[in-house]
């Protein structure tokens, strides 16, 4: 099993830093803000021109004020290549003043700064997504962008979330990926979907073919359990994309 970096519980993620030495930075202005859940919003910022990014990628993102230049943040690029804008889809955490928490509070003309994007998911095939949380952020473009190409085909999500409003654009991943898209609930009793936490029992019995390509992305704990059972149950390392 090779050593995983795994994703953050925002939803942003872990690189090797000497990957990213050489990497131009920008600055960008807020345009506008969309809520998409109780705690989740996506933000869309100024697009520099000749930015180049593959739906997956991450960019360091900082807040241009003083005291927080450099609270870099990686963050994944949430719209579409061909955008005017780039967008960022994010998790705000209020229990410390952090950078997700500030961002609630961010108006437009906001000045951020960011990297050159970065970064190791990228689409490699049809096959099967498996987000916890805010980890579902990096598939949004490349299900977006598969959705823009007529190229959705047969690929199916699985999201994991604590309750049905921490479900982040539900209605879109419907429209996408209509029966393909699965939703699992951990911890509302009474809700309408599945409620079976996914482990090696629930990969068993909802996936028949184990020779397609896994998308993985979640927690720490989520991402290490769910890469071993896959392995375990016949997967193949070089079929699964997560971010190392």
């Amino acid at each position: 099993m090779r050593k995983i970096k795994p994703i953050a519980k925002s939803g942003y993620i872990n690189f090797d830093i000497q990957q990213k030495i050489h990497l131009m930075s920008y600055t960008v202005g807020l345009l506008e803000i969309i809520n998409r859940t109780h705690n989740v919003n996506s933000y869309r910022v100024e697009k520099p021109k000749g930015f180049i990014f593959t739906p997956g990628q991450a960019t360091d993102f900082s807040i241009l004020k003083t005291g927080w230049e450099n609270e870099k943040r990686p963050f994944t690029f949430t719209g579409l290549p061909s955008d005017d804008y780039l967008e960022f889809t994010i998790k705000s955490y209020d229990d410390h003043p952090g950078v997700t928490h500030y961002l609630r509070s961010a108006r437009k003309g906001d000045k951020f700064e960011i990297s050159d994007a970065w970064g190791a998911i990228s689409y490699k095939g049809e096959g099967v997504f498996i987000a916890g949380g805010a980890g579902v952020t990096p598939f949004i473009a490349i299900l977006r962008f598969l959705k823009q190409q007529n190229k959705i085909e047969n690929n199916k999500l699985f999201f994991s979330n604590k309750t049905e409003d921490d479900i982040i654009l539900h209605e879109e991943f419907t429209e996408m990926l209509g029966n393909n898209f699965i939703n699992i609930i951990t911890r509302q009793p009474g809700t309408k979907y599945l409620t079976s936490k996914i482990d090696k029992t629930f990969l068993k019995k909802n996936i028949t073919d184990f020779s397609q390509s896994f998308y993985v992305c979640g927690p720490d704990a989520f991402n290490t359990a769910i890469l071993k059972d896959l392995e375990e149950l016949g997967a193949h390392p070089d079929t699964l994309v997560f971010e190392k």
